[in-house]
């Protein structure tokens, strides 16, 4: 099934190519009824084929359909780094112009790679009848991120007095990761919740002989020290160190787009509690929450970091936004570092997850039940 989806997503080349082609397609409702349309016949298109062997799993469809939209978003992204044409000037124009901005490019390329590969893989654990969770987590964070900074900067930035009808086309792909996340959320865990012995002895160690866990919570202190930095640069600080930081280091911040502020301010109240939350699940025994949020959080950081690296050193972001040469590797190392924590953090709990399992009573761990029976119980005389 993943190579028919694989195949058919690239039909999308075709209907861009005829409306890019035929002016009576290129206007702005026009070009939100043939989306509505295109959404609505590919889904018909899976519902139909699947009517023999339906997939058990509904998210199925969501792939799919957001597969075909995959190769739309690559698309984009080549054709306004001058690497394809022809398909999508008119989109320039009527659809979606804040489509060529930095941010917005690098996030299709995100999209059009990263979230095509996910869904091509989800569908074959859907076809084979396997579990997907984490990897599904994984993407249901990296797509709600992606989409609530995209659609909250479109609106904040430069480019909110100039809305076009296709903006609406973005909604489906804000709603369906967030119905997909709480899905996956309540499903049962891929892995046992409880431990035994082996993760009595884990979870017995003081955090100064888990060496690996002590650098993890160093990372993550550093961590939410950045985005406490971060957050109040974009929130118009006026502490000296924010107005360096925003001068010397990331101008980009400040950049008119809006997108890099709209993400900070996303770090700030959602992401810096949550990376609170995992130095307590490191410190804390028996967290079993934290392998599912660890996915969840590291699927919406490295998203989130990609675009913001890739749109800072992107040519069509001005120069007084891009990164100073002088400190050019300094802030490359600490934002490329700021991406890989949660996923290091990720790792570390699902390759030795003894330390975040509930521990099951044993023989001899808890004693002899009472009783109230005189032979088992003493009595003051």
């Amino acid at each position: 099934m993943e190579t028919l989806v694989f195949l058919f997503s690239f039909s999308a080349l075709g209907i861009l190519y005829a409306m890019n082609t035929t002016p009576e397609l290129q206007e702005p409702y026009v070009i939100l009824q043939v989306g509505v349309a295109v959404l609505v016949v590919v889904f018909l298109f899976y519902f139909l084929i699947t009517r023999g062997n339906p997939p058990k799993d509904a998210l199925f469809f969501v792939f799919a359909e957001f597969s075909f939209t995959c190769i739309i978003d690559l698309i984009s992204a080549l054709e306004y780094d001058g690497i394809a044409s022809g398909f999508m000037e008119f989109y320039r124009k009527t659809g979606e112009p804040y489509l060529g901005t930095a941010y917005a490019i690098m996030m299709c390329y995100w999209d059009g790679i990263a979230h095509f590969i996910m869904y091509l893989m989800m569908i074959s654990r859907i076809t084979d009848r396997k579990s997907y969770r984490t990897l599904g987590l994984f993407w249901a964070g990296s797509l709600s991120a992606n989409m609530s900074v995209f659609i909250a900067g479109i609106v904040a930035g430069k480019y909110g007095s100039d809305i076009r009808p296709a903006f609406w086309l973005n909604f489906p792909f804000l709603l369906m990761p967030v119905w997909g996340a709480i899905k996956l959320f309540t499903r049962p865990k891929d892995r046992p919740l409880i431990g035994g012995y082996n993760a009595q002895h884990a979870q017995s160690m003081k955090l100064i002989w888990r060496p690996l866990d002590l650098l993890l919570v160093l990372l993550l202190l550093a961590a939410m020290a950045f985005t406490i930095l971060r957050g109040l640069v974009a929130l118009d600080s006026p502490l000296d160190a924010c107005s360096i930081y925003l001068k010397q280091y990331e101008p980009y911040l400040k950049d008119p787009v809006g997108y890099p502020r709209v993400m900070m301010l996303h770090f700030f109240f959602y992401g810096l509690p949550l990376l609170g939350a995992f130095v307590y699940g490191l410190l804390k025994p028996g967290c079993t929450w934290m392998s599912d949020w660890t996915v969840f959080l590291a699927g919406g950081m490295i998203q989130c970091q990609w675009a913001h690296i890739g749109a800072s050193l992107h040519p069509r972001t001005t120069a007084p936004f891009r990164i100073p040469d002088d400190v050019f590797w300094c802030v490359l190392a600490a934002n490329l570092l700021y991406a890989v924590t949660p996923i290091l953090v990720a790792m570390r709990v699902h390759s030795n997850p003894y330390f975040f399992l509930k521990i099951a009573p044993f023989p001899g761990q808890t004693g002899l039940p009472n009783s109230e029976e005189k032979d088992t119980k003493y009595k003051d005389k």
